[in-house]
């Protein structure tokens, strides 16, 4: 999705309402797990990041980015672990965050 800024002049790549809402569930569970603290998202003229934290001082452990003119190739979404290494990258955005998803955890009883 593309939206103007200036009239026109210039526009940027952003995430939607239910992109957005994807991405924050995810974070949302590994804040809840003590895992992220802190986050910061970037809208460019190209794509659009959403990059995670373990603490503010740090590098981003994990960057969600969009970029449109990927969309018929790789596809518009992929997941960048904090190397640069492209852990998944795909069409469909919940695809694609599923390789953040929180691993089960056994408890003995």
């Amino acid at each position: 999705m593309f939206v103007d800024i200036q009239q026109g002049e210039s526009s940027q790549v952003v995430f939607d309402r239910h992109e957005l809402a994807a991405i924050l569930t995810v974070y949302g569970h590994h804040v809840a797990a003590g895992e992220w603290r802190d986050y910061a998202i970037d809208f460019g003229r190209e794509r659009a990041v959403f990059s995670v934290f373990r603490r503010t001082s740090e590098m981003p452990l994990y960057r969600i980015i969009k970029d449109p003119k990927l969309a018929r190739k790789q596809g518009a979404y992929s997941v960048v672990a904090q190397g640069g290494l492209i852990l998944k990258r795909g069409q469909d955005l919940g695809q694609v965050l599923k390789v953040l998803a929180l691993a089960p955890k056994l408890s003995a009883v």
